[in-house]
Order: C-alpha cells, then structure tokens, then sequence
C-alpha cells in the first residue's frame, strides 16, 4: 500500500536520487537467491529544498496548482467514513486514486497528497516514470481537515 514508493520518496528527498521501486508483478528479469556480495555506500542524507509544500503555501496558492488527491473516490468526494473527521477534499483537488492507473492531467505545478501522505507518493512515483515531477503535500488531509480551511465536497465523481 505504497510503503516503497514512500521509501523512494524518502530516499530522494534526503538526496539519495540513486534508487528505484521494482514491481516484481511486472519484473521479467532473472531472479536469484541465496547470499550476494554488495558493495557498501556512503550516503550523506541532506533534505531536499522544494520537493514538499506546506498547508499555509498550500491554501494560498491552490488556484495556481495542480492539487491531486491519491485517495479512493469515495474520500475524494468527501462522502462520511470511519477515517476522515471532516469528509471532502482540498477545493479543486482532482482524484487521481492511488490503487488506479494516474490520468491524464493538466500542465502546470503539482502537487500531491492523500490521507496521511503515503499513497501519494504512489502518484508521485508513476509521474516521475512519465517524466513529471511534483511536489509532496505531507500533511495531506489530516492536516487539511484540522485547520479551518476551506473544503469541497460533491455527490458524484
């Protein structure tokens, strides 16, 4: 449930751009087993500068961003579930559900986020393989939905 697309996330975002997410469903390749002699690495963790945003940069600059929802549907149009205290989404946040094949989405600067920001790397990560990067929303909706600010909410998709 994205737990190595977070771990790429978090291994670029401390620097470590050398790394990948194999999806052995897909993988053709030769498989082996037993010990295997790796090299060691040195790795100097440093944060990357603007591969996040934060909910106050977020709320300001929404209409000029593409602000992509990796949550299920469901969540996404904000009906009542067990997981959100308040239900919705962050207004104009386009559905692109982490468990689905990314749509197609429009130009301009994205930025992603989910309940928690861990399946968002999920999104995140597909972009990066179509050559379009984006930014993290980390807070996600937990944050969103804690700080007063504004939410939408629909009955269909």
């Amino acid at each position: 449930m994205g737990g190595a697309e977070r771990l790429w996330w978090l291994l670029r975002h401390f620097g470590h751009d050398d790394c990948a997410v194999t999806d052995f469903d897909a993988w053709h390749g030769p498989l082996t087993s037993g010990e295997e002699e790796i090299e060691p690495a040195e790795l100097t963790l440093r944060p990357r500068d603007g591969d996040t945003i934060e909910a106050d940069e977020l709320a300001r600059r929404r209409d000029d961003l593409v602000v992509v929802d990796a949550r299920l549907p469901a969540r996404w149009r904000g009906e009542p579930n067990p997981i959100d205290k308040l239900p919705g989404r962050i207004p104009g946040a386009l559905n692109a559900p982490w468990n689905e094949p990314v749509p197609e989405l429009p130009a301009g600067e994205l930025v992603a986020y989910c309940g928690s920001g861990v399946t968002a790397t999920v999104v995140l990560h597909r972009l990066h393989l179509t050559g379009r990067e984006g930014r993290l929303y980390p807070g996600s909706w937990s944050e969103w939905e804690q700080l007063d600010l504004p939410v939408e909410r629909s009955a269909a998709d």
